[in-house]
């Protein structure tokens, strides 16, 4: 117990005094604002800018974008074996970079269209292969999909008001109604991220400027659906009250597990994704959320069981879940995602997931069960407001026969260390994250990962990283 709250002492101090040398830097760059970005009242604070250009408020379009570069490395870690979609052991640094362009117009009060253009290039440790738990959520799952731009969203938003009462609503790349009902119902149709709209989370949803690893982003036992890219096509069903919300998906998934292409005919690949939104009223008048989440995807999805049956018997010679005629499975689960506003501009939040974890993992990681909890604190006590500090712990699990299929040898998407002494996957990360000037913002990262791959034989393993992010 003292040597492991020894190495989390370390691990935090490792993280937060890089931080403190950021933030000194930072502060030498600090500037005046513009004009424009003045408060109203004479002697109010200026609001510093967040972007390198401004952006309107009341134009019928949108034009912004964003490019995010994250460099990370790991030293040589101990591995008793190695597999062919492990971590590799051997010190290894990898760099990736993210660019998106956010187009959008305003047809009517209540009607928006939205375009949004990606390019992604360079890679992640040991090309995204090793960790249910992946410490970049920016690297693509396919290191050979081409590295032209492509379009990532391309989406038509529809309200429909309920109530004449209304309320501000900030604008941005998804979103640019500044007023919209009370009361409302929402349509989205076309192509678009499924978890730009379901378990979402203040505190931990944002790789570009909070946390950065797979499982503390987004729930890891949410087998959302996406193509390689992390993209879909689908539609997006919205209530939306004062207090509560409700949504509804249908959505495309891919032909197979991590693939780019995806299945147009819904009698044979399709995902229902549910989510219930509640802002009770606990412990005072601080904003408290909760996200009730269930999915269930239609999909050519292999069964753990089935492929170590075929092994057993010696009709393939190792466990193979794609080894199966063309057929259609379900696969389900369901989470929990909790935050809380607390005194002194601190954040805490949670999220639990749990799918049936029988059917391969298809779409998103290998995680079939995953429980986290984190906070972050925002800079105004070191007169730093835009800056942010978070830490996060996560562990992550897979079913038994989940366990057993990797045992024997088989491989999944991301897994196969060619055998497994299963242990859950428990990633500590944590964060700074400067505010450098207008639209630049860096940040450091440190991520400490115990059984990587959820292997007892192989890690941990210490990842540091950079990362360097533009608003424009």
């Amino acid at each position: 117990m003292k040597t492991r709250i020894a190495q989390i002492a370390f691990l935090l101090a490792l993280a937060f005094l890089p931080a403190r040398a950021i933030s000194a830097f930072a502060q030498d760059l600090s500037f005046a604002p513009d004009q424009d970005t003045q408060a109203c009242e004479p002697n109010a604070p200026a609001d510093p800018a967040v972007t390198m250009f401004p952006h309107s408020q009341t134009a019928r379009y949108w034009i912004s974008g964003q490019s995010n570069i994250i460099v990370q490395w790991h030293p040589s870690f101990y591995a008793k074996y190695s597999g062919p979609h492990s971590l590799g052991s051997e010190a290894n640094d990898a760099t990736s970079h993210v660019s998106t362009l956010f187009l959008g117009y305003e047809l009517t009060g209540t009607t928006e269209l939205f375009l949004h253009l990606e390019e992604a290039s360079g890679g992640g440790l040991s090309d995204g292969l090793g960790l249910a738990g992946f410490v970049n959520l920016d690297v693509v799952r396919n290191p050979v999909l081409s590295k032209d731009p492509y379009v990532a969203r391309v989406m038509l938003r529809q309200i429909i008001p309920l109530s004449h009462e209304t309320v501000e609503e900030e604008r941005n790349p998804w979103y640019l109604a500044t007023k919209v009902p009370v009361r409302r119902l929402e349509f989205r149709f076309g192509k678009m991220g499924v978890n730009d709209f379901f378990d979402i989370n203040d505190v931990g949803t944002d790789s570009h400027s909070q946390f950065l690893n797979w499982t503390v982003d987004n729930n890891g036992a949410y087998d959302y659906a996406a193509d390689t890219r992390g993209y879909t096509y689908g539609l997006l069903l919205g209530y939306y009250d004062r207090n509560w919300a409700f949504q509804f998906a249908e959505a495309l998934m891919p032909k197979v597990a991590n693939g780019i292409d995806l299945v147009w005919n819904l009698r044979r690949a399709r995902a229902e994704n549910f989510e219930l939104q509640l802002h009770p009223k606990l412990l005072g008048q601080r904003n408290t959320t909760v996200r009730l989440l269930s999915f269930v995807n239609h999909a050519n999805m292999g069964l753990y069981g089935d492929a170590i049956y075929n092994f057993v018997v010696g009709k393939t010679p190792r466990p193979d879940i794609t080894a199966h005629p063309l057929q259609t499975t379900v696969k389900y689960g369901f989470g929990i995602n909790l935050e809380r506003e607390l005194p002194h501009h601190l954040r805490a939040y949670g999220r639990w997931g749990w799918n049936e974890g029988q059917h391969e993992s298809y779409a998103y990681t290998e995680d079939d069960e995953t429980v986290q909890l984190g906070a972050d604190l925002a800079g105004d006590r070191w007169h730093r407001q835009l800056d942010k500090v978070g830490a996060v712990f996560v562990s992550n699990g897979i079913s038994a026969v989940h366990q057993k299929y990797l045992a024997f040898g088989g491989e999944g998407f991301l897994l196969g260390d060619g055998a497994l002494n299963y242990g859950r996957e428990n990633i500590f990360e944590a964060y700074y994250n400067a505010h450098l000037w207008r639209g630049l913002f860096m940040g450091f990262d440190v991520q400490h990962i115990n059984n990587p791959g959820y292997n007892r034989d192989r890690g941990p393993v210490l990842v540091p990283g950079f990362r360097f992010h533009l608003d424009y």
